[in-house]
């Protein structure tokens, strides 16, 4: 039978056992699947036409790729900044201020297109990214509810959400521009009006439904006295979390594979239509990219957890060098193969996030993983930027090839990574058989 025991604050109200614990996780967990799903589709509506309201904007391509900059450098700072709030306040509050931003950032892009003013398109896009933010830290939100053994199903749940922003959110694109259209207002207004909409929902949602905190019913009861929550890490401390075998390895998996995907998908596109392929052709290859990359998470979080995360990170390490092998030699006119390449490139990734992901927070306590998922998150989006603007000097100097061998090559640093901390790993991972065979 459930009990509570009255105490503390918001993070915890109430200590549940019980019946009325398992409905809590249970209650949080689907609402922050949801938050994603309406997070993303609100987030991808915005991205999808960044490029095209710049150049409009500016008469010219020079600068078009700025705005979607600015979101991803956006989503890095949202990732320290609300992991710092929810390190002091609960998880909540940090995903309904990374929400509420997000829409704020979303009125101001609205606004930019409104009075053509391109610097507060920046300035818009730039808020929109701490949308983005609350949708990624809530992986780890859903990690924290359940035990150790399920934490890479949580985390490959929650990111499966994005999937539904990724067919529904460029869906909208023309839909919320007629209707901008129909009312008076410019038709490139629109689709920033998605995320006013579905990001809103997504903070109501996450206000109303994740009570008690996350923390306070996290499946860690020995770290929380009090139920209270988590006391931020930060000087020395950091440094030195940042230094352990599994959390230093889980980050550079993180970080490398976010780089990898980005270099090679954000010119993509661009590849195919210099080559006289059609926007059809070039929207099946994205298509297949971003099934890749959301559509089997419940896949690799299964697969995390019967192999463990270690041998994970390493499978998706190959299928991201091979699918960058792939998309090199890939004839750009027709065929299947890039279609394969881009599939393949977004499921490695997919491995590779889950299962980083997981190993992240397995390797942390429950009042050292706030701040440290932030700073990782952080460095993904800075990766994400980096890739995302060196792709297209690359592809101008060398070409579409290089940055497939490019990437190929990138992919190594994991692998050295888990050898050199192949025996820290065995030693605390569990699984098994825990000893951990590395090439």
């Amino acid at each position: 039978m459930a009990t509570t025991d009255p105490a503390g604050p918001d993070a915890g109200p109430r200590r549940l056992t019980g019946t009325a614990l398992v409905a809590a996780r249970t209650r949080a967990r689907w609402s922050l699947v949801a938050g994603v799903a309406l997070g993303s589709t609100g987030h991808i509506a915005a991205v999808t036409v960044a490029t095209i309201v710049a150049q409009d904007l500016l008469g010219s391509t020079t600068l078009a790729g700025a705005p979607g900059s600015t979101v991803v450098l956006g989503a890095a700072i949202g990732s320290v900044v609300l992991s710092s709030l929810m390190a002091r306040r609960g998880r909540r509050p940090g995903l309904v201020a990374g929400y509420g931003i997000g829409v704020g950032g979303a009125l101001v892009a609205t606004l930019a297109v409104i009075s053509r003013s391109f610097p507060l398109l920046l300035v818009g896009t730039l808020f929109i990214g701490f949308g983005n933010s609350s949708n990624q830290l809530s992986r780890y939100t859903a990690s924290d509810l359940v035990p150790a053994a399920r934490r890479a199903s949580a985390i490959g749940l929650v990111v499966w959400g994005a999937t539904v922003g990724s067919v529904v959110g460029p869906s909208l694109v023309p839909v919320a521009g007629n209707l901008a259209a129909s009312v008076g207002l410019p038709a490139l207004a629109g689709p920033y009006l998605v995320p006013v909409v579905f990001v809103s929902i997504a903070a109501i949602l996450s206000f109303v439904l994740l009570r008690p905190d996350p923390y306070a019913i996290a499946d860690d009861s020995a770290a929380r006295p009090g139920m209270s929550p988590p006391v931020g890490v930060t000087g020395d401390a950091l440094r030195t979390l940042l230094r352990r075998p599994g959390v230093a390895t889980a980050v550079v998996a993180l970080v490398v594979g976010q780089f990898v995907m980005t270099l090679i998908m954000t010119m993509t596109p661009l590849h195919m239509t210099q080559h006289g392929q059609g926007l059809g052709a070039v929207g099946a290859v994205l298509s297949a990219h971003t099934l890749g990359m959301f559509a089997l998470s419940p896949l690799s979080g299964r697969l995390t957890e019967r192999i463990g995360p270690v041998r994970t990170i390493l499978l998706g390490t190959l299928i991201l060098a091979f699918s960058a092998i792939l998309a090199a030699i890939a004839p750009p006119m027709g065929g299947g193969q890039l279609f394969l390449a881009l599939f393949l490139l977004g499921f490695g990734w997919n491995l590779g996030f889950v299962a980083g992901s997981a190993l992240l927070s397995e390797h942390l306590e429950l009042h050292e993983r706030t701040r440290v998922q932030g700073i990782a998150d952080a460095l993904i989006w800075s990766s994400a930027a980096a890739a995302s603007l060196g792709s297209g000097l690359i592809m101008a100097v060398a070409g579409y090839t290089a940055l497939g061998i490019l990437g190929a090559g990138i992919v190594l640093i994991p692998v050295l990574t888990l050898r050199a901390h192949r025996h820290a790993l065995a030693n605390v991972h569990e699984t098994p058989d825990p000893e951990v065979v590395l090439p």
